[in-house]
């Protein structure tokens, strides 16, 4: 650690301190909504909530005594599907005017000191989108891919469960009686289609195309004879 960096937990002295620092990280991020709110007596309200709770820690980087970088971060675990208790590191910051000095170096160490007391195995960190600065501090530091987040508001989830609940439910009433009906109907149509067709006794079977074509050759020809045969006929006798 070089001279003039310390690093301790959160004071209750330091909460106007821990706010400056949350809303500058939040104006610098590029999706900085999603790292805090800009309000500053909410945001101080969620900090003390994030001491009391049980596992919250924060920590506060100090650069010639002076705030200039924060932790926060909460030991998860053991829980109902795993043993393992590892901490899950929320936030890491420190003020661009104080970078390159080693605080982001020693907030992690004071990460790894936390982790060992709490009998933490593993240290997660979950940087916000676009921030290829800290992936990039984060990686050098042995950080690997673990999982992907996906996020969707309380609203748009709600809408969107209620819209495949209602679908759903007209799949149900379709496959009902009335279902079964159509199906036992379209069944027999394709049952009656397969069928040759059987003729009523004394209606004379209907001649396919070619057979028609042939009958009508046949009486024509039977005409032009009989025609014949009538003007031999009547040549004979006068």
């Amino acid at each position: 650690m070089r001279l003039g960096v310390q690093v301790r937990e959160a004071l209750p002295g330091d909460m106007d301190s821990l706010v400056a620092l949350c809303l500058a990280a939040r104006q610098e991020a590029a999706v900085g909504a999603q790292l805090c709110t800009d309000d500053a007596d909410r945001l101080r309200d969620q900090l003390g909530a994030l001491l009391a709770v049980q596992g919250g820690r924060v920590l506060v980087a100090l650069l010639d005594d002076e705030p200039a970088g924060l932790l926060l971060a909460r030991v998860v675990g053991p829980g109902p599907f795993t043993d393992l208790v590892s901490l899950d590191i929320e936030a890491v910051y420190v003020l661009p005017s104080a970078r390159r000095r080693g605080l982001g170096h020693a907030l992690l160490v004071g990460a790894t000191t936390v982790a060992d007391e709490a009998g933490a195995t593993e240290l997660y960190s979950s940087p916000l989108p676009g921030a290829r600065g800290m992936q990039r501090f984060l990686a050098r530091l042995g950080f690997a891919p673990a999982a992907s987040h996906r996020v969707v508001t309380t609203a748009a989830l709600q809408r969107k469960l209620t819209h495949e609940h209602a679908h759903a439910g007209g799949a149900v009433r379709r496959s009902g009686p009335r279902g079964l009906e159509d199906l036992i109907a379209r069944r027999r149509q394709a049952r009656a289609a397969r069928q040759p067709a059987v003729e009523e006794p004394g209606t004379p079977a209907r001649a396919s195309g070619a057979d028609q074509g042939r009958a009508s050759i046949t009486m024509q020809v039977s005409r032009a004879v009989q025609t014949g045969r009538s003007s031999s006929s009547t040549r004979t006798t006068w």
